[in-house]
């Protein structure tokens, strides 16, 4: 009997993690491996940030995955040359045989994260085993498959978690037989973490990981817009392709806990007078006059008792909380869970931009996405426009959406630390 397509031999057939030759830079040809790393694509504060990374090396990574042009075209043809011309330079080298990476991160302040880097198979939502729980912005998802038609190449790892049984098993016991030996290399990024990365090329190591991810399910922790990306570009390639199999990094965070954090909001034309204007009488608004430590102290306060957004831009903080029910009623789908409704993001979206503010929550001419909160509030104060500052979701919250099939906001957390991008990529022609 044909199994293919049915759900229960798709559940069983499980995470499917793939070992590949990795491109990673050679030392010898850079200034230091902490200078050619970058956050994520989507972390990176323009401007500020992306001159930063481009002056910290020529061979900085932020040079393929966020390349600087006039127009798109022109930019990913502008990374497909400088990826060929690395390469080609031996700049970026490929290890010799294919293998799974181990990746340590750790901030010598107790945050320690240790994870799997390999090319996993790419899934669509209704088959369970990848849960997205933010919905995606079809632009930026353009904008990602046009760069990595034109590099053939997978960047930049996203961030995947799954629940194992909290002990030193099964692929966690390779783990941490592995980071007995010394890594691949060794290098600390200029926000303190260091970051460690070795090879598993033991056909009965790879052999233990992949069975004992057959048997577990995967959340999105950070990337759904490359993730999505995958999945465009391998419904474009006939099967089997390389498309099949996207670049993951994958945590186990019974055993490793991720922090969440929030990603806040910037409005770009709506000065913080006219955003507080349209709000009163629907929200409580009070001012705040205390630097911005206090001031996301008392958002945390007040979000234990519902919603509750900070804005500023204008030298000052605005607690916005107590929402007027009947708003919500009227403008918060009632079609998905209490769980849903009652988020922050969710109220942001319904209610605030679409109701009051009448701002399109995916176009970036009026709205930004950023993940730094003292950068939302300079950009903001320096641009006369409005910061949005959110308190982060809990991860349960999270992943209990996600196995009910419910997508949260887009944007609505960041789990972290995440990835650096440039320690290990992936080319699809090796």
């Amino acid at each position: 009997m044909n199994t293919a397509g049915h759900p229960e031999a798709t559940a069983r057939r499980g995470l499917e993690l793939t070992p590949f030759r990795g491109l990673r830079y050679d030392p010898d040809r850079v200034s230091s491996l902490a200078a050619v790393t970058s956050p994520p694509y989507d972390v990176v504060v323009r401007p500020d940030g992306l001159h930063h990374l481009q002056d910290a090396d020529p061979y900085n990574i932020v040079r393929l995955i966020l390349p600087q042009a006039d127009t798109a075209g022109v930019r990913n043809e502008q990374a497909a040359k400088t990826l060929r011309r690395w390469l080609s330079e031996g700049v970026l080298t490929a290890d010799p045989e294919p293998g799974l990476y181990v990746y340590e991160q750790h901030d010598g302040n107790g945050m320690l994260q240790r994870g799997i880097i390999g090319a996993l198979r790419v899934t669509e939502p209704s088959e369970g085993l990848v849960l997205p729980h933010e919905d995606v912005m079809p632009h930026v998802v353009a904008d990602r498959a046009a760069l990595m038609r034109a590099t053939s190449a997978n960047l930049e790892p996203l961030l995947l978690t799954y629940r194992g049984n909290g002990t030193a098993a099964d692929a966690t016991a390779v783990i941490e037989r592995t980071i007995e030996r010394p890594p691949l290399f060794s290098t600390t990024t200029e926000d303190g973490f260091s970051h460690r990365l070795w090879s598993i090329t033991d056909p009965a190591d790879l052999a233990g990981i992949q069975s004992d991810l057959t048997r577990h399910q995967a959340l999105i922790a950070d990337g759904h817009h490359r993730w999505a990306t995958y999945r465009r570009l391998r419904a474009e390639h006939p099967s089997p392709s390389p498309w099949d199999y996207g670049l993951v990094l994958l945590v186990d965070t019974a055993r490793y806990p991720l922090r969440v954090r929030a990603i806040h909001r910037l409005l770009h034309d709506l000065p913080v007078p006219d955003a507080l204007a349209a709000l009163d009488g629907h929200f409580r608004l009070r001012r705040l006059e205390v630097p911005l430590t206090e001031a996301l102290e008392a958002l945390a306060d007040a979000a234990r008792a519902g919603n509750a957004y900070l804005l500023a831009g204008d030298g000052a903080f605005h607690l916005v909380d107590r929402p007027d029910p009947a708003l919500l009623a009227r403008t918060v789908p009632t079609d998905r869970p209490a769980a849903w409704r009652t988020l922050d993001a969710t109220v942001l979206h319904a209610t605030l931009l679409a109701e009051i503010w009448h701002i399109p929550e995916d176009d970036p001419t009026r709205i930004a996405y950023i993940h730094d909160t003292a950068a939302t509030v300079e950009k903001a104060e320096r641009d006369g426009g409005t910061a949005v500052l959110m308190h982060p979701v809990r991860e349960d919250v999270v992943r209990d959406l996600a196995r009910q099939g419910v997508t949260m906001p887009r944007k609505s957390t960041s789990f972290g630390p995440k990835p650096a991008s440039g320690l290990v990529l992936r080319a699809l022609d090796l």
